[in-house]
């Protein structure tokens, strides 16, 4: 690895530790939060419900102003997701302006429109982590999102790429070859990259328990991508096995999720609480969600919340949220809490 890779990858380090270090000394702020800067996504996967093929960009006046807000919230990772971010025009500015923050700045997307130059682009911008789901080898009516598209973009990121990689595996939701997860993720782990594995989510973010073929992959990948995160916790073995959770989700405290119009939700499965602006959510309200536990906890598959919300499972128990407050006429709950 180039000295200079060394030296950014050390330096993120130091910067996420220090993310953990103020969120285990203080609650009152975010840890975590996704951002929509376009719902459009250039692909069709048919098990995904977080995209559409019109939605137009968001000003980056405005994004940058979303940002700032994160920022004044103290928020310590902030992740940019959609639809598909790299449609956003401006996407360089946004992932500066999370830099200038003081944040670390994550990326989720699909890969394709990468290339060498693109890479570059967002190694100049300051970009920290990216994630890309590959769930195939090869595309099928279920999703484009396959190795034999996706590998040549994955030799690039190897050759070009300052900021880390994670490569995502699924499985369930209607994969066609569940051994096709063993497959990617073994070429990411051997182009030096990270691998974790997934279960999809029904359309509420909830589980489904996995058997034969399916629950064998799981099994093989989860021993090939033994430093995972989730593999110490337990959350994805219960889900594997159809098993509820027992867990303190801190939703809309340490995690946030903020939808392209610029309203916080829980998270991108549960739209449509608070949904205020992010420009009136305050510390206050970091605080309130952080101790109202959320009825749809015990059979959640969001592992990225439950990562995030697993900082604090030692303390500050949380006691039952009170009822929702009617939302203002005119406004659509995409999906109600259980």
């Amino acid at each position: 690895m180039p000295l200079r890779r060394r030296w950014k990858a050390a330096t993120r380090r130091l910067r996420e530790l220090r993310g953990i270090a103020g969120a285990l000394l203080s609650t009152g702020h975010p840890y975590m939060a996704q951002i929509v800067p376009v719902r459009r996504c250039n692909l069709a996967c048919t098990y995904c419900n977080e995209y559409d093929d019109h939605s137009a960009a968001t000003p980056i006046e405005e994004m940058l102003r979303r940002i700032d807000h994160l920022g004044r919230l103290g928020t310590s990772v902030i992740t940019i997701s959609g639809g598909e971010p790299l449609l956003h025009p401006e996407l360089d500015q946004v992932i500066a302006r999370i830099r200038k923050t003081g944040a670390l700045a994550g990326m989720i997307t699909n890969g394709y429109l990468l290339n060498k130059e693109r890479i570059e682009r967002l190694n100049k911008a300051g970009l920290d982590h990216m994630q890309i789901s590959i769930d195939n080898v090869m595309p099928d009516d279920v999703s484009k999102k396959s190795l034999k598209v996706l590998d040549q973009r994955l030799l690039w990121l190897a050759e070009f790429a300052d900021f880390h990689v994670n490569i995502n595996s699924v499985v369930g939701g209607g994969i066609a070859n569940p051994q096709d997860a063993y497959t990617v993720s073994s070429r990411a782990l051997d182009l030096g990259f990270s691998s974790t594995i997934g279960i999809i989510h029904d359309g509420s973010g909830q589980l489904k328990s996995l058997g034969g073929e399916v629950r064998e992959v799981w099994e093989r990948v989860r021993k090939l991508t033994r430093r995972s995160y989730s593999r110490f916790n337990g959350f994805q073995e219960a889900i594997a096995n159809g098993m509820p959770n027992d867990w303190r989700c801190r939703a809309g405290g340490r995690y946030l999720y903020i939808c392209e119009d610029g309203l916080v939700h829980l998270c991108s499965q549960q739209r449509g609480y608070p949904g205020v602006p992010l420009a009136e959510y305050t510390t206050a309200d970091v605080k309130r969600e952080f101790h109202w536990e959320k009825g749809c906890a015990p059979n959640c598959t969001i592992s990225c919340v439950h990562q995030v919300s697993y900082i604090d499972h030692w303390r500050a128990p949380q006691v039952p949220h009170p009822p929702r407050p009617k939302r203002p006429q005119g406004h659509s709950d995409l999906v109600q809490l259980h």
